[in-house]
């Protein structure tokens, strides 16, 4: 198998047991993927491999606990709102696309009452999709450490609220880690 696609398979497994796309969207991605590759993926190969991944996904989800971790992550996520703390899962791909991610959010819903945010990107749920954990990046929108400290402290408190496990130093540029997440996020319909 050649190296393109190897690389598209752990893409569309990655997007199949992340739990944020349906099937339909994973096909359209991989079209796109497929389209900018190196060389010449086995398209064939790669359907089967998406119909399998969702398959086994589905499966799966009937042995999982009623409450996962990911729910606890949502959890964590929909408390911190609540906080007046932006907070972003899956957003965009890279550092930079969830600070950019994060900016929208903040123009379109205004900035009163918003003290700062917390997202993951698209690097980071591969990671933690692959049992590495997650990373949260977490910010305030000024440059003092202090605002910035203190939105790291209640994110660190939201994810400790809901069970789950946080290493953090209390560097305000050092982000927070959820070292244990086991990613079991259910589909979406």
């Amino acid at each position: 198998m050649d190296e393109a696609t190897k690389y598209l398979f752990d893409e569309v497994r990655n997007a199949v047991w992340s739990g944020f796309y349906t099937k339909e969207e994973v096909a359209e991605m991989l079209e796109e993927w497929v389209e900018d590759a190196e060389g010449e993926p086995d398209e064939a190969a790669l359907a089967a491999a998406l119909q399998k991944e969702f398959a086994d996904k589905k499966a799966a989800e009937s042995t999982w606990p009623q409450v996962t971790d990911c729910d606890q992550l949502d959890q964590a996520f929909g408390g911190l709102w609540a906080q007046g703390i932006i907070a972003l899962q899956n957003a965009g791909y890279t550092m930079s696309d969830g600070l950019d991610d994060v900016s929208e959010v903040r123009a379109n819903s205004g900035a009163e009452g918003i003290r700062g945010y917390c997202f993951y990107h698209g690097q980071d749920l591969a990671r933690a999709v692959s049992g590495q954990g997650l990373m949260l990046a977490f910010g305030s929108f000024d440059d003092e450490a202090t605002h910035k400290i203190a939105v790291g402290e209640t994110v660190r408190a939201a994810f400790q609220e809901v069970g789950l496990v946080v290493e953090w130093n209390g560097d305000p540029e050092t982000r927070l880690r959820l070292p244990l997440l086991d990613w079991k996020r259910r589909g979406v319909a």
